[in-house]
């Protein structure tokens, strides 16, 4: 694996470019190839060949990433909501990585969508479209046609796509519902952390408090960008970290007043309370629009019920 950070003279050029320029051992043509494989990546994402970088991004590159990591078909239980001849709606459980990368060789939902539907390995990443944190759930939508694929691509590409999330925060907006718009780059500090960055991508989050347990809510979030962690970055940005987020929240904030119960649950919960819970998008066949939700996870549903209960 080789690792370069684009710089500012390589500041808003495609991918492709800007790799073939920093990995100057590799032709063009194979740096497009290894991108469309999923053998670079942009800040631990793929990305098509034309996306732009900027300053700070890290690239990595792979050219034998099959000999580290397997796309190979392995039993990984996955809940289907709906399928039809062009997509799979699914409902990804928390804790499952999306594919194959640098961290995590197998065991992942591409793997077990190759094993339930073989036909996938025909597409590019195994039809996935989009991805969501390892410890996300929620719903996602995996092609099973090119033609398909490349329609839910350049929907995203426009913006099309409308995304809505579920999340459970320490603390209380004080407007009922707001627009977080702050630009998100790769931390300067950290490479494992995306921040607010006068530099970074633009990136628009609106936020809508469902309901409040004393000092900690429940919130409705949709997004109008897709950036890297953009919805907790925008949360703990905000002072409404998420409960569980160990990178954005890591001291577990408490509120005032809370009792032992709920500190207890704080600390203890395993995971970022985010769920994807509702996807929107256009039909390929006809103008309707298509929408599709996941039921909020388990854990998730059980923090709130503890938490109207204790708080």
């Amino acid at each position: 694996m080789f690792e370069k950070v684009v710089t500012k003279d390589n500041d808003n050029w495609r991918l492709d470019k800007c790799a073939a320029f920093l990995f100057s051992d590799f032709s063009r043509t194979q740096i497009k190839k290894w991108i469309l494989e999923g053998r670079v990546l942009v800040n631990g994402e793929l990305y098509n060949p034309k996306d732009k970088v900027i300053c700070d991004d890290i690239i990595f590159v792979n050219p034998s990433i099959e000999e580290k990591i397997s796309w190979e078909p392995q039993n990984i239980p996955l809940t289907i909501i709906e399928e039809n001849k062009n997509f799979i709606a699914l409902n990804k459980n928390a804790g499952l990585t999306v594919h194959p990368g640098n961290g995590c060789k197998d065991g992942t939902l591409a793997n077990g969508l190759l094993y339930r539907y073989p036909e996938l390995v025909s597409l590019p990443r195994a039809g996935i479209v989009h991805r969501l944190d390892k410890d996300t759930s929620g719903i996602m939508i995996i092609a099973k046609s090119e033609k398909f694929r490349n329609h839910f691509i350049a929907e995203m590409q426009e913006r099309k796509i409308k995304k809505n999330y579920i999340g459970v925060v320490s603390g209380i907006p004080s407007l009922g519902s707001f627009e977080i718009n702050l630009p998100i780059g790769r931390d300067k500090k950290s490479r494992i952390k995306m921040a607010v960055r006068d530099d970074g991508r633009d990136a628009i989050s609106i936020v809508s408090l469902k309901e409040k347990f004393k000092n900690y809510s429940m919130l409705d979030i949709s997004i109008e960008t897709g950036r890297t962690h953009q919805i907790r970055v925008h949360l703990a940005y905000n002072k409404l970290p998420l409960i569980g987020d160990r990178t954005y929240n890591p001291r577990a904030i408490i509120q005032k007043d809370s009792s032992a119960e709920v500190i207890k649950l704080i600390r203890e919960f395993p995971r970022q309370a985010l769920h994807a819970h509702t996807i929107r998008f256009r039909s390929i066949d006809n103008d309707d629009e298509l929408t599709f939700s996941a039921p909020l996870a388990n854990d998730i549903s059980e923090l709130v019920k503890n938490l109207k209960t204790f708080a």
